[in-house]
């Protein structure tokens, strides 16, 4: 079941239009949640193998996963997925994501039922998403995997955080739409909760981003983007 704190204010409500039957758009960042050819195909393309995934998690150790907006959770099930398709039986999985305005259980439903591929994880995620989700979510989604979500402004819920994550995935609405949530501020933010040999991955490319990203304490390599985009940022931390 999900806990939360009830000491935290609800978020704001997210406001959507629906494009295309299921294809959620944020009118607050006048955005869409996800690239409108396949997010589901972005997600393996950008955040997993960005990320150098799943090759980086056949380990013991418990692998801890970070994301800037949880949005409806396309990348969360598609990382579970190839998670029980190629992880080790024993190995554990910490997914947390950081988001300001949480959607609805059934707005989540209507996004990702449009891919049958993660219909076992969608059933599992809606079936314990909070009726009113605010302050930090927890869920056991199965044994040995484990979502948090933490409701609120990223930069002030990053600066609570203390243990490193091994991989991160950013994706915030664009940089042009919501530049707060690409700022140097926060970038050395995510830095500083990436484990020594953790790593990075964006579809942005803006050339602030990018700048941030270098003078946050990140290497940072470009690589081709998805459905034609021209560009993606990938990376870890610099050595010294």
């Amino acid at each position: 079941m999900a806990d939360h704190d009830p000491e935290q204010t609800p978020p704001s409500e997210t406001v959507l239009d629906w494009h295309e039957g299921d294809m959620p758009y944020s009118r607050a960042f006048d955005d869409h949640f996800y690239c409108r050819s396949d997010g589901r195909l972005e997600c393996g393309h950008v955040f997993l193998s960005g990320n150098d995934l799943p090759h980086r998690w056949q380990r013991d150790e418990p692998f801890r996963i970070a994301e800037l907006g949880f949005g409806t959770g396309l990348n969360l099930c598609e990382t579970w997925r190839q998670w029980r398709e190629t992880a080790p039986g024993d190995a554990s999985l910490a997914f947390t994501s950081f988001e300001r305005f949480p959607m609805a259980r059934a707005d989540i439903d209507r996004a990702l039922a449009h891919w049958p591929e993660i219909d076992r994880e969608r059933a599992v995620l809606t079936a314990k998403w909070p009726d009113a989700p605010q302050g930090r979510i927890e869920i056991e989604l199965a044994p040995r995997v484990h979502l948090t979500v933490v409701c609120g402004t990223a930069l002030d819920s990053l600066q609570r955080e203390e243990a490193p994550f091994d991989a991160w995935y950013l994706d915030g609405f664009a940089p042009s739409r919501n530049p707060d949530m690409w700022s140097a501020e926060l970038m050395a933010e995510v830095c500083r909760l990436t484990a020594a040999d953790g790593r990075f991955a964006t579809y942005a490319a803006a050339g602030f981003v990018r700048r941030n990203l270098l003078a946050a304490g990140f290497s940072v390599e470009r690589r081709p983007g998805f459905a034609g985009k021209r560009e993606m940022l990938c990376g870890g931390k610099a050595t010294s």
